[in-house]
Parts: C-alpha cells; sequence; structure tokens
C-alpha cells in the first residue's frame, strides 16, 4: 500500500533564502536610516559649533575693545595694491584712521606701509582723511615704509606727520601711468579687419584694435599730467620744507629708503616698534586695521544670509570687529 502524500501546511515557512533576503533587506534599510540619523546629528554639531564660534570670535572681540584703557598706538596696515576691490581700500583704511583717532587712549597713529602703488582715487580718498583728521584731533600719524612704499602708497604715506623708512626700503615713483597695447599691425598680416561703431566721435578711445588717434593721445597725456600734478602738489603740501626737491624728484624715479631720507621724501630711519616706543611714546601697540575676520569669513563661507546678516546686526547694536 503507496504512502500518501501529506498536504502542504498553510503555516509552513518560507524558504531559507527568502527569509535571509528579507533579513537583509530590513538590516540595509535600518543601517541607512541609521546612518542618515547620524549624518543629520553630525551637520546640527557642525553648524552649532560653527555658530558658537562666530559668537566667542565677537564676544572676544568686543571684550578687548571694551576693556582697553592703556594708552597705546594704533596700527592700520595698509598692505598690497591700493584698489577699491582689495583689501587695502579707501573705506577700510578711513574707517580704521577714524577709529584710531576717535580712541581717546591711542597717544598716535601708525600706517604700516608695505606697498607697490595702485589708484590715486583711492590714494587721494585716504590722504585728504588723514589730513582732514590731523586738523581735527591733536594726535600724530607716523608712516613706517617696510618693503615698499611707491606711486599711491607715498601718495598716502606724505599725508602722515612725519614718515620713517628701512635703510633699504624702496620709496618713491611720483609718477602717473597708463600702459595698453597696440594690435593693429597683427592684424593686418593675418587679415583681420576691425570694425568699430561707435555714437560719440571718442567713444572708442584709444582702442588697442585701432591706429592711435593723435587728439586722443594728447587728451590722455593732457589727463595723466593733470593727476600727476595733483600728486606733486599733495607730496609738497605733506613734506613743506623738509622736501629737498630736485629734478628727478616728480620723474617716477624710485630710491633706497637712505636715500629718500637724504632728499627729504622721508624723515628717518625706524619701525614700526622703534617709532611706537621712542616716536609716539606708547610701546603697547593695538591693531585697528579693518579686515575681514575670521568669524565673518565663516558666516560668508558658511551660511551666507543667515550668517552674514548675524555680523550685521552686532555691527548695528555697536560691536567692533577686528
Amino acid at each position: 500500500m503507496d504512502e500518501a502524500t501529506p498536504a502542504p501546511s498553510a503555516n509552513k515557512s518560507p524558504p531559507d533564502w527568502e527569509r535571509s533576503t528579507l533579513e537583509k533587506l530590513l538590516m540595509a534599510t535600518v543601517r541607512e536610516q541609521r546612518a542618515a540619523r547620524r549624518w543629520r546629528i553630525f551637520f546640527r554639531l557642525l553648524w552649532l559649533s560653527v555658530f558658537v564660534f562666530i559668537v566667542a570670535m565677537l564676544m572676544r572681540d568686543y571684550a578687548t575693545r571694551a576693556t582697553l584703557t592703556q594708552p597705546h598706538t594704533a596700527l592700520i596696515e595698509v598692505r598690497g595694491v591700493i584698489a577699491s576691490d582689495a583689501p587695502a581700500n579707501a573705506h577700510a583704511v578711513v574707517e580704521s584712521l577714524r577709529a584710531a583717532f576717535e580712541e581717546p587712549t591711542a597717544k598716535g597713529v601708525l600706517l604700516l606701509i608695505s606697498s607697490p602703488g595702485g589708484s590715486p582715487v583711492q590714494a587721494g580718498i585716504i590722504a585728504d582723511e588723514i589730513h582732514r583728521l590731523r586738523a581735527l584731533h591733536d594726535k600724530p600719524v607716523h608712516a613706517v615704509i617696510e618693503e615698499v612704499g611707491a606711486s599711491a602708497a607715498y601718495y598716502v604715506a606724505s599725508a602722515a606727520t612725519a614718515i620713517h623708512v628701512d635703510k633699504a626700503s624702496l620709496v618713491g615713483s611720483i609718477g602717473v601711468m597708463m600702459d595698453g597695447f597696440g594690435f593693429t599691425e597683427l592684424m593686418n598680416k593675418v587679415g583681420v579687419e576691425r570694425r568699430l561703431l561707435t555714437a560719440g566721435a571718442n567713444k572708442g578711445f584709444m582702442d588697442p584694435f585701432s591706429p592711435p588717434n593723435e587728439a586722443q593721445v594728447q587728451h590722455t597725456q593732457q589727463m595723466l599730467d593733470d593727476i600727476h600734478q595733483q600728486f606733486i602738489d599733495v607730496v609738497r603740501k605733506g613734506r613743506g620744507e623738509r622736501l629737498r626737491e630736485t629734478p628727478e624728484t616728480f620723474s617716477g624715479l624710485i630710491w633706497s629708503g637712505q636715500r629718500a631720507v637724504d632728499k627729504g621724501l622721508a624723515d628717518g630711519l625706524g619701525s614700526v616698534s622703534s617709532v611706537a616706543r621712542d616716536v609716539i611714546g606708547a610701546e603697547l601697540i593695538i591693531d585697528y586695521t579693518q579686515r575681514e575676520n575670521v568669524a565673518q569669513q565663516l558666516a560668508r563661507r558658511f551660511g551666507s544670509g543667515a550668517g552674514e546678516a548675524a555680523v550685521q546686526t552686532l555691527r548695528d547694536w555697536g560691536w567692533t570687529l577686528r
């Protein structure tokens, strides 16, 4: 008699491979959820740390200025090219100057200059403000030229009460320059035709792809001469009788620091520390240079909208950012 085949049970478990696959999928899902939760926690802690760091930096800067009572020398750095889009721009330097002059415990202002020059407009704004503040406040301004103080940088330095240099500093370059290129000969050789349409006879002023226009060249030279004369007037006003003027003085030449002293372009040799200690009489030096600090950099990079808004709000409340 044949053995009966048992009927399949309704409660029979799925095969092992199906159960294993389901368990793996479930565990993978759980692991993904845990990883996502960990990353969320990590980024929240990161943003919190950044926020706390920004607040700590602002608190430190505010506390430093708020508790400052010792007589000191106010240092303002003018480094690199002087331009509206550079760290050494007129707005930043002027704001630094005003803060230094208005601080009662600042015995004097020291301009640390290391710049090859730049915009005559930016330099003119700075020099004019130095003269205005000197007339408004009874406080000396000393310029210390380190590596180089040329062109627009010397324009700024000439507005100071005195100029101090290192014997090897590069000083001078009292002149104005405009440069460019002309490509007309090259265009003729390769068979390129320039097609320039303008409304206004001089709208294509000094176009490098067109032949030079003598009237425009003369106009440009007159403009450069006007700016050069403004530069000369500022130097004469600032240096006064100390300037030993010769035909070379305003020719655009540059001299060593020692030669600059001999020519009356500088008053003597000195460094930041020696001028603060021996001339201004306040050995403690406090940096008043307005620059983007670490907190502002982080705010700009890691939360551009909210971070900058928070920094600006704190500044509006009177916090001083260094």
